[in-house]
């Protein structure tokens, strides 16, 4: 039995799930641990850190079930399943950002680094997501002659899943290399910049991919938007104030 034979086996859904539970406990440390106090308090900080990781949660299947009607209408309590694929991540995330933002206003904290607060939590459980895309099979890959391919779902395919656990790892390092005291909002940026970057081309190699419009991948179209919006406030950075609210 090689390796991945054996992560598989001992973390079967729905026991993927321990490695997105041990992944935001991870987040929630080093989001705690890497925002300046000053920016704001520990209590505001652990309420706005709960806030996003339970939005994320509820977001990423409620997405899933609107776009997956037919599969959820004849049985609802779907909804509650365990099982991991049931779930948008990138959908999640999307939720997690608008209501970290909006309960930002509500608490009148400031935006940019409110955003840089919960940075090292969505990095983290990218991770998580990953490693179990990888435990469950979900989100696989072509079929493929490549050398580095793996046997799933009756076929040899792009290791998808390790594509995207090795840009989350990546991603997540670049973020903790970054001083905490950098300029409010860049880290977030950057994280939106390099995982859209990183969806746009591991999903060219998905076997799995949502197609709208005749053949496009959707995931791709709106990795696009998020990936120009980053850029654009990237390139705008200097400009910004030192505190936005």
């Amino acid at each position: 039995m090689n390796l991945l034979s054996l992560f598989q086996e001992l973390f079967a859904p729905p026991r993927d799930l321990i490695l997105i539970v041990l992944a935001a406990w991870i987040g929630l440390m080093l989001s705690e641990r890497r925002t300046p106090r000053r920016s704001m308090n520990l209590n505001t900080l652990s309420n706005l850190l709960l806030v996003s990781l339970v939005t994320f949660i509820v977001g990423g299947r409620l997405l899933y079930a609107v776009e997956n009607l037919a599969t959820f209408i004849p049985s609802p309590a779907s909804l509650f399943s365990l099982n991991t694929a049931l779930f948008d991540p990138w959908g999640g995330l999307a939720v997690a950002v608008i209501i970290a933002f909006a309960f930002g206003r509500r608490w009148n904290l400031p935006l940019w680094p409110s955003l840089d607060a919960v940075t090292p939590l969505l990095a983290t459980l990218a991770i998580g997501i990953a490693l179990s895309h990888l435990a469950s099979g979900s989100a696989f890959g072509k079929e493929t002659n490549v050398p580095w391919a793996i046997y799933e779902w009756g076929a040899f395919r792009h290791p998808t899943q390790v594509y995207e656990l090795t840009a989350s790892i990546l991603t997540l390092a670049l973020i903790l290399f970054q001083r905490a005291t950098s300029k409010p909002g860049f880290q977030f940026l950057l994280f939106a910049a390099l995982t859209s970057a990183s969806r746009l081309v591991i999903e060219g190699f998905r076997g799995d991919s949502t197609l709208i419009l005749g053949g496009f991948r959707a995931a791709q179209i709106i990795a696009w938007f998020i990936l120009l919006a980053a850029l654009i406030g990237l390139d705008h950075q200097e400009k910004l104030e030192p505190k936005i609210e």
